[in-house]
């Protein structure tokens, strides 16, 4: 069996000052995935992504890349990157740019021409491949940092915030590209602040708050399934908040409503029932359907993202 694109066990990073970037990095990343990893600004997701590129040791734990050790340097001829916070090479040329990263690749020069024009191409820079990049936007040089992420025809690619910057043309077609890649069979691992962007493009996410994996959903089964039920009623005793819990993952109670997120709407005439044999008055029995920022606010909090 092919190995998961991305393994870590118990990953954990304390830098000298003995701050806790990351208390417990413990996640699988199937091939050909799009995964998003979310959080709030804080919660280690930089730390994490450095620890997975080997540009930072972890202080203890173990993780694969691609069913080789983290340690293992060959493994990044397989794997791109774009930072979220870059600095290119001002005075060189987009195509100059893109032929001096298929060189560090090690790419043969007979292809390297040919990839770097497709590229540009595909990142809606072809009329600009002679301009310097220090004469570009940031939109622009968030595009041409994409197409080097894609040089090598990685087998798994780094996103980090790849549409900041962008306007919606430019996220649209950072979207495309990344269904693209699914289609290939690459696997993507993706932050992003923009929930809506995520919800449309990932498979499935997961949440990191202080450092630690807290969950991790998959975003057919968020769409299909899981809702936010809303209840406004009299009588609410503590054993009937109790007895909510059966069907609830997130339950908490504001005045007179309860507030709780459940796995199906199959679950509502058995909640209702539940309510009514317990005398409980209900004057309200809302559900609706969860969106990616409710489960991210439900389970990091309200924090800043």
């Amino acid at each position: 069996m092919t190995p998961p694109a991305i393994e870590t066990q118990h990953l954990r990073k304390v830098f000298n000052d003995d701050k806790v970037a990351v208390a417990d990095l413990t996640l699988t990343v199937e091939r050909g995935e799009v995964f998003g990893f979310l959080g709030p600004n804080g919660a280690g997701k930089t730390t994490s992504v450095k620890m997975l590129l080997g540009l930072i040791s972890p202080t203890s734990g173990d993780g694969k890349l691609l069913g080789a050790p983290l340690k293992d340097v060959s493994t990044y001829t397989k794997v791109g990157f774009l930072p979220e916070h870059f600095r290119f090479h001002d005075w060189l040329t987009a195509e100059e740019f893109l032929i001096l990263h298929a060189d560090l690749y090690k790419m043969p020069r007979g292809i390297t021409q040919k990839r770097a024009h497709e590229l540009l191409e595909r990142v809606a820079l072809t009329p600009h491949m002679d301009k310097k990049l220090g004469a570009f936007s940031k939109g622009m040089l968030q595009r041409i940092g994409l197409a080097q992420a894609l040089l090598n025809q990685p087998e798994l690619v780094f996103l980090d915030e790849p549409t900041s910057g962008l306007d919606p043309v430019g996220r649209r077609l950072v979207r495309d590209i990344i269904k693209d890649l699914r289609r290939q069979g690459t696997t993507t691992f993706l932050n992003s602040h923009f929930l809506s962007e995520v919800e449309v493009t990932c498979d499935r996410v997961a949440f990191i708050k202080n450092g630690q994996i807290v969950r991790t959903a998959r975003m057919d089964a968020l769409v299909e399934g899981e809702l936010t039920l809303q209840i406004k009623a009299k009588h609410i005793s503590p054993m009937v908040e109790t007895g909510l819990q059966k069907w609830g993952k997130y339950t908490k109670k504001e005045d007179a409503q309860i507030i709780m997120t459940i796995e199906s709407e199959a679950d509502l005439p058995a909640i209702n029932r539940y309510l009514v044999d317990q005398d409980v008055d209900v004057y309200a029995f809302s559900p609706q359907k969860v969106s990616l920022e409710d489960l991210f606010l439900q389970v990091v909090g309200n924090g800043d993202i």
